[in-house]
């Protein structure tokens, strides 16, 4: 296993739709997730998309930690991988929800996302998963889904006044 080097924010990786995995129970898919998986926690994230690491392929890895879960709609989880995801809203409701990236370091902004989601894939092992994320969960699948995308989080922003360094907004809060 291997720390990977996260491509930042003005690399043309982070802005291009990645491409679906042929193969997901292939050797190099599960020698890139256990790359990424050291280089999330390395990191210290709770999400991270294969794009982020310099590779164009439609796979991102997330987690809920205990500290973050929302109840019992969102309950904590250690690392979980998502292989050729497909999300759709389960529903309108938005929340504007806080957010930070890997990608674009010291900063974070002010992000509308769905309330809940509606997520199918491929997991670790390349076994069919499904199911609706709620909370925090939703938050961040929606969020990694988005670098498969080619969007960043301050592309989604609807006030870049709400937009900050770490730093800043901890001393002051977020102007609403």
């Amino acid at each position: 296993m291997a720390v990977l080097k996260i491509a930042r924010m003005g690399h043309p990786v982070l802005l291009r739709r990645a491409d679906e995995i042929e193969d997901v129970n292939g050797p190099e898919v599960r020698r890139l997730v256990l790359d990424m998986m050291e280089t999330l926690e390395d990191a210290g994230g709770v999400g991270l998309a294969a794009p982020q690491v310099h590779v164009a392929k439609r796979l991102f890895l997330y987690s809920v930690p205990e500290g973050r879960s929302e109840g019992e709609d969102d309950p904590p989880c250690g690392v979980q991988v998502l292989i050729n995801p497909v999300l759709e809203p389960v529903g309108d409701e938005r929340v504007q929800r806080m957010e930070g990236c890997l990608s674009i370091p010291g900063l974070r902004g002010e992000v509308p996302r769905y309330r809940q989601v509606r997520y199918a894939g491929y997991d670790h092992v390349g076994k069919p998963v499904e199911g609706i994320a709620s909370g925090f969960r939703a938050n961040v699948m929606q969020h990694e889904m988005d670098h498969l995308d080619g969007i960043l989080y301050p592309m989604r922003m609807k006030d870049l006044g709400k937009l900050g360094f770490d730093t800043e907004i901890m001393r002051y809060g977020v102007r609403t």
